[in-house]
């Protein structure tokens, strides 16, 4: 179903949106609201769909920045109802949804003129209120603008926007373990590619982005527009930019902006190629993936492959250090939009225009279940790594693995993954009915696939079918995208909405030591194991 009519048919036939939804553990609920003042708002560039980064920030000194020559049009605003965040703002030892990110600290001087073309260094002693280093924040862009609001503050307005005057700021990401200088990268519609420390830029009310690093000014080694950026994780300032034009980028944050566009032609636009940059530039390598867009990037928590999803079709998953194509396979239908992995490494969602969740086996290197339950596209899946089964028992036996899609039909769904509970397709005898008990296996099951292989989309009879256990409409516009916190759910409406929903441990109480629950890095996630009371696997006949 096309998007527009899914979410024609929902406006129209659904009631009032709930503010919980239930599951075996217990109730959600939505606990408060995110959103951007719409007078700060404009559209002079296009509209954009919300993507949405997770900023935990610690508590360590600034770092000096490295010089920008950037001069690429920036500009910034400050929302003035933003100083006065409930509870204070963003910075004492015990965070809560309640109070925001902390204690209170008296600033002077937030006032400025509009900003004027350009990148500037210089450091203004005013800051914005309250904000003393630390917190967790939402990055987010809508229009022309990036957003940036404290999670833990029942406030909707952000504390800070960032214009962009020229282009549209289209994709981000942060790196929360970076060692020094530059945390937060951001793609814009034009190609241009941007890094600076967020810490800097909240430590600023000045109407400009401080101590910018520009790549790619211009469209110099790529005009198309960026799609996907993410840092490199265990690289110390390693990135990865992807472009319409089926390519990425490699940059590395220690050498020189100036870019590098000696890459050689390519030939053959359906072929998998990489090219490294001639002389010590950024981008250092230029990876060619498919022919037409790449959607969506991500890697391993361990930095070793590297999953890609394109307009073509297809989940294409790469070993990131020997530049090798490991395995991959077309949707049922359609493009594909969105991928995430688990902590482990071991399995890899995809989503798209066919309305499915596709999980993929690395062991196995094909596709193993299909979710089932949207009714349009699938628009952003990730994983639950702070979920554990009620029954778990902290082995690595049975793992059940939690995670969440949404899509353009403005639905959550909840999904629990049991690969030990499964039930593998037999092999359809010829004129009769598919058989459990005896029989070879479906063809599909018969061998794991050799590496370097992209596979066809399979029959849907030969792959097992995965049933919801949580359907859910959050929001009245198509969402965008889903993330997992220690203590909520967050889900993203492209038209920059965001709903922060309370899980059922932490809906009763008043919730404290949000600062090292939220601040855990990816690396000290606990693991996800146990078995869920009933499983939510059924075959696909």
């Amino acid at each position: 179903m096309s998007p527009a009519s899914a979410s024609a048919n929902n406006a129209a036939q659904s009631p009032g949106l709930k503010t919980y939804f239930k599951t075996p553990e217990g109730k959600y609920k939505l606990h408060h609201e995110k959103t951007y003042p719409a007078g700060l708002l404009h559209f002079s560039h296009g509209k954009t769909v919300t993507q949405v980064s997770l900023a935990p920030l610690k508590d360590k000194p600034i770092q000096a920045q490295p010089h920008s020559t950037s001069s690429f049009g920036v500009t910034s605003g400050v929302k003035s109802a933003a100083a006065r965040l409930l509870g204070g703002g963003n910075g004492s030892k015990s965070l809560s949804f309640v109070g925001g990110n902390g204690g209170s600290k008296s600033v002077s001087g937030i006032s400025g003129r509009a900003g004027s073309f350009g990148v500037t260094n210089s450091n203004n002693s005013s800051s914005i209120p309250n904000f003393d280093g630390k917190g967790t924040y939402l990055i987010f862009n809508v229009g022309d603008t990036i957003f940036i609001s404290d999670l833990n503050s029942r406030d909707k307005d952000p504390i800070k926007s960032i214009h962009f005057s020229n282009s549209n700021p289209v994709c981000h990401a942060f790196d929360p373990d970076a060692k020094e200088g530059h945390d937060l990268l951001i793609g814009l519609s034009s190609g241009d590619v941007y890094s600076v420390s967020l810490r800097q830029q909240m430590q600023d009310v000045g109407k400009k982005l401080i101590g910018a690093q520009h790549y790619n000014k211009d469209g110099s080694v790529n005009y198309t527009r960026c799609t996907s950026i993410t840092w490199v994780p265990n690289s110390d300032g390693a990135f990865v930019v992807a472009h319409a034009d089926g390519n990425f980028y490699v940059y590395d944050k220690s050498k020189d902006g100036s870019a590098d566009p000696s890459f050689p032609v390519i030939k053959d636009q359906t072929h998998f190629s990489v090219a490294h940059a001639r002389y010590s530039k950024n981008p250092v390598a230029r990876w060619h993936i498919c022919q037409g867009s790449i959607n969506s990037i991500a890697f391993s928590t361990d930095g070793a492959y590297i999953a890609t999803v394109g307009r073509d079709g297809y989940l294409r998953i790469f070993d990131y250090k020997n530049e090798q194509l490991i395995c991959g396979g077309k949707s049922y239908y359609g493009a594909l939009l969105c991928c995430a992995w688990s902590m482990d490494g071991k399995y890899v969602l995809a989503g798209g225009e066919d309305d499915l969740v596709q999980v993929w086996s690395m062991e196995e290197r094909k596709v193993v279940a299909w979710g089932e339950g949207h009714n349009s596209w699938v628009s952003g899946v990730a994983f639950d790594s702070y979920w554990s089964a009620p029954n778990s028992d902290g082995t690595d036996e049975n793992v059940v693995y939690r995670f969440g899609s949404v899509g353009q039909d403005t639905q959550l769904l909840l999904w629990d993954l049991e690969m030990d509970e499964i039930v593998v397709p037999m092999r359809r005898p010829h004129g009769g009915s598919p058989t459990y008990s005896t029989g070879s296996q479906s063809s599909h099951w018969d061998r794991v696939c050799p590496v370097g292989t992209l596979q066809p989309a399979p029959s849907m009879r030969d792959v097992p079918k995965l049933s919801a256990l949580v359907t859910h409409r959050v929001h009245t516009e198509p969402l965008s995208g889903v993330m997992f916190t220690h203590e909520s759910v967050l889900t993203i409406c492209r038209e920059g909405h965001i709903k922060v929903w309370v899980r059922p441990e932490f809906g009763e109480t008043q919730i404290s030591n949000s600062e090292t629950l939220l601040g855990t890095s990816l690396k000290e996630k606990p693991p996800i194991s146990g078995k869920v009371v009933s499983s939510k696997l059924q075959a696909i006949t």
